[in-house]
């Protein structure tokens, strides 16, 4: 009995004999006598040969096998790339693989994980849109630097370009750091300075502090950082380090408050929680403590400290006449007339380091004083004598809050009381006496005046009686007085008969 078999052009065939493993057959038709024959066909355009018990056949017919197979096997440091036709495939360590040879061209390449898992950059290239199992791809940009880890240890920086790397049995990661912003986050700062100092000396500016020491670092002339006492970090090379001793004097120069604190919104911001501000205003005073003891004073202006091993505290104090209000205050007069006053005062402190050290509160001291005294004083006098004057009153508190303030450098300027509130059963009383007594000064006006008018009279009569010349103005007087109310006078006679009629009539 005869078997034929027809491998087709784009096939080959594996003939078998009761499963036992006879030759490789070509394209074309194929005769054999007897029974049991197997063929198995491959598709040459799948050029990976999936051959069932590879590892045996090659045993016992590697001769043969190689003829029509390309056979690819890596040990366990080994990876490798095959090249089929315009595809690429790889294969991982501790595999044995074939693909088939003449109908695609094949090439396979090996490489040891052990010398580098970095493949050539000529692969590199031929690999940039192809996917593959085992092989990470990074791009690194003109403006970065990559830093290469191989389980999360770190081998060497990147240049800007492109790369490949084997990554079958380990993790491979590249972590990308901007060389335009001169203060990246560098990944475990401390490890690659104590364990890479080739890279750092290559890359990097390191700067390192003690604990009386702060740095500020520039960059094209811009602060982009403050370090505080003890720290340690990494630049890329080109910044500028200023380090200063702050073991004696922690305030800053007045160069560096203009550029710290007068600066630039992104300085401050970086500034803000290194530097203690005292902002003195002009005709202030401005009291300096540092771990609560008092340091001295300082003028109008802005000052700054810095913060890293001490407390501050600044306190301004004005130095300008102030004034102070101290208003509804109800006390009793001597005659138990209840009161309501304001009172006003203007004071200014000469001696600021007194008075902060002798007084925690300085308004709550002068109000109370200032209430002490009014009470005082109010208390003293009966209303008629507060009325009477209100001077008094003032006198009496200055000199009280005067004695209370001089040891504590404090001057009062002025003291006056601005209102006396009455109750207003009380105002209708003294509105009823105000009237009775001007009603009783008028009606004395008006009897003096009456008596003055009578006896103005009696002395004009006795001038008239000794003089005629006198009487005969008058009378001309009186003449005039009455032409005034008289639209047309009529004269028959002379002017002696017209003052005789009027007397007669005036007689009548």
């Amino acid at each position: 009995m005869w078997e034929t078999f027809y491998i087709k052009p784009n096939e080959i065939g594996v003939l078998y004999h009761r499963s036992d493993f006879k030759k490789i057959l070509e394209p074309g038709t194929h005769t054999y006598f007897g029974r049991h024959w197997q063929v198995k066909t491959y598709d040459l355009n799948q050029p990976q040969a999936q051959i069932e018990n590879l590892e045996l056949l090659l045993r016992n017919h590697q001769t043969e096998l190689q003829q029509h197979l390309l056979i690819i096997r890596t040990a366990y440091n080994q990876a490798a790339l095959v090249r089929c036709g315009q595809n690429w495939v790889s294969v991982a360590p501790n595999q044995l693989v074939a693909f088939w040879r003449g109908f695609i061209e094949v090439e396979s390449y090996i490489f040891n994980l052990e010398e580098s898992l970095e493949l050539p950059s000529s692969f590199v290239q031929q690999l940039r849109k192809i996917s593959l199992n085992g092989v990470k791809k990074f791009q690194i940009s003109e403006y970065e630097i990559g830093l290469l880890y191989v389980q999360n240890d770190f081998i060497r920086p990147l240049e800007p370009g492109e790369y490949a790397f084997w990554s079958v049995d380990r993790d491979v990661s590249v972590r990308t750091l901007s060389r335009i912003v001169p203060n990246p986050d560098f990944p475990l700062e401390d490890v690659l300075i104590e364990k890479h100092p080739d890279f750092v000396a290559a890359y990097c500016q390191t700067v390192q502090l003690l604990n009386w020491q702060v740095a500020i670092v520039r960059y094209r002339g811009k602060v982009i950082s403050i370090l505080p006492p003890t720290s340690r970090k990494l630049f890329w090379q080109g910044v500028e380090v200023e380090i200063i001793d702050i073991s004696t004097d922690a305030q800053l120069e007045p160069r560096l408050v203009a550029e710290l604190v007068e600066g630039s919104a992104e300085v401050k911001l970086l500034s803000r929680n290194c530097l203690h501000i005292c902002q003195v205003p002009a005709q202030h005073i401005g009291l300096l403590y540092i771990n609560q003891e008092f340091q001295g004073q300082r003028s109008p202006g802005i000052h700054a400290w810095w913060l890293f091993g001490r407390s501050f505290q600044t306190e301004t104090i004005d130095l300008r006449l102030q004034n102070m209000e101290v208003s509804g205050q109800d006390i009793l007069s001597k005659d138990k007339v209840p009161l309501r006053l304001n009172l006003t005062a203007g004071f200014r402190i000469l001696d600021p380091l007194r008075a902060k050290s002798g007084l925690s509160d300085i308004p709550g001291f002068l109000y109370k004083e200032l209430q002490f005294a009014l009470r005082g004083a109010i208390g003293e006098r009966n209303l008629d004598a507060l009325l009477e004057d209100k001077g008094a009153i003032d006198r009496s508190i200055s000199e009280y809050i005067r004695q209370k303030t001089a040891d504590y450098g404090i001057e009062v300027d002025s003291v006056g009381v601005k209102d006396i509130i009455l109750p207003g059963e009380i105002k209708t009383i003294l509105s009823k006496v105000v009237e009775a007594e001007k009603a009783a000064q008028a009606n004395v006006v008006r009897r003096r005046e009456e008596t003055a008018a009578t006896r103005s009279m009696l002395n004009t009569a006795k001038v008239m009686e000794d003089n005629p010349v006198a009487l005969r103005l008058k009378e001309l007087e009186v003449l005039e007085r009455i032409a005034e109310k008289i639209d047309r006078i009529q004269v028959n006679g002379s002017l002696d008969n017209i003052l005789t009629d009027l007397i007669r009539i005036n007689g009548q």
